[in-house]
């Protein structure tokens, strides 16, 4: 199986699956002298781990992560660092009843389709178990670009849409964010998005989601046009994540409702240096950061796994029906925060690495 590697000069590959002994990834292109130890990583592992509130997984793994490589006296040394996780809590008896069936919106026939075995352990290599790697490497990203530029770069994500209830702008308080289980910056809407996915389990349904992106602090100048642009690399790496749909940069889909003279993002000089009047563009014009805050956001579609019975077929070609039980998240949405943030984290260490 390839492409399991993302990145050019700061690069990781994670490995393992859902139901596996272990979960990892070896992270390459890291400089030397960094300081790193698993202090560093784990808060971040712990803000996307399984099983904190009623509103996600009940599964419970502590996602502990341990540093095999690349780090010596707490410092990087230059070479591969090689990050693994240890499983916990896994019940594949949870899918036994489904083993030769294919789970509507999951990767599992088209898995079966392009590899001809059918894991169906929580979807194997396919499972959102997975980005827990990913957080992990992005906690390391974070100490590359703190190292390389400013430890005052802040990478924000923040749930702002639960099915079609979205937050108001107007009550963005960032310090509201991980003080609920929604990571939601508008405390007013948390109640409403509590009542939302109560009912998505009882209807034995689930919602999707909307998470934004910000990071502040990025200087100008980064990218690499044509083919390897800030935000076609943003794209990629948002889109790489379980269930994502959709990803658009600052504007995105709503500058259709703009014109040329609203939507342009206008120039002035402020206190001898250039400033914008507007941020329309996320921070990145023609594929290179413009100094502004990057923003971005991505699309989750509803959890597949649900328990009402749904149309399908097995492994025979027959046609059956299909109830997935077992612990799964009403709205994976909600976890997919900090996946989102690793993501933004590793793409703009890989563009600093490059252009430093």
């Amino acid at each position: 199986m390839s492409s399991n590697s993302i990145g050019k000069i700061f690069s990781f590959s994670t490995w393992g699956e859902s139901h596996g002994k272990a979960i990892g990834c070896l992270i390459d292109g890291v400089p030397s002298n960094i300081e790193l130890n698993e202090k560093d990583i784990q808060p971040y592992l712990d803000l996307r781990k399984p099983g904190q509130s009623k509103y996600t997984t009940q599964r419970k793994e502590d996602d502990k992560v341990e540093i095999l490589s690349g780090v010596f006296e707490g410092k990087t040394t230059g070479h591969p660092i090689s990050l693994i996780i240890y499983n916990n809590d896994q019940r594949s008896k949870d899918y036994s009843d489904i083993k030769d069936k294919f789970r509507p919106g999951h990767a599992d026939f088209t898995y079966w389709k392009k590899y001809g075995i059918r894991d169906y352990r929580g979807g194997g290599r396919s499972s959102a178990r997975e980005t827990a790697m990913r957080v992990a490497a992005g906690a390391v990203a974070r100490k590359v670009i703190w190292k390389k530029i400013d430890n005052k770069v802040k990478i924000t994500g923040a749930l702002i849409q639960i099915g079609k209830s979205k937050i108001n702008y107007d009550n963005w308080n960032e310090g509201n964010i991980h003080k609920n289980d929604f990571f939601c910056p508008d405390e007013k809407i948390i109640p409403i998005w509590q009542d939302l996915i109560t009912q998505a389990r009882k209807d034995g349904s689930s919602l999707g989601a909307i998470i934004e992106v910000r990071a502040s602090g990025i200087p100008a100048g980064l990218g690499e046009p044509i083919y390897d642009k800030l935000d076609s690399d943003i794209a990629k790496a948002l889109m790489t994540i379980n269930a994502v749909k959709g990803v658009e940069i600052g504007n995105g889909f709503g500058s259709v409702n703009e014109n040329g003279k609203t939507n342009v993002d206008e120039m002035s000089i402020k206190d001898g240096k250039p400033a914008f009047l507007s941020n329309n563009n996320g921070g990145i014009l023609g594929g290179i950061s413009s100094g502004q805050d990057i923003i971005c956001r991505f699309v989750v579609k509803p959890t597949s796994s649900i328990s009402t019975e749904r149309k399908t077929i097995d492994i025979n070609l027959q046609e059956t029906t299909i109830s997935t039980k077992g612990r799964h998240d009403p709205c994976v949405g909600i976890r997919a925060v900090p996946v989102g943030e690793a993501m933004i984290a590793t793409t703009i260490a890989d563009h600093i690495l490059r252009f430093l």
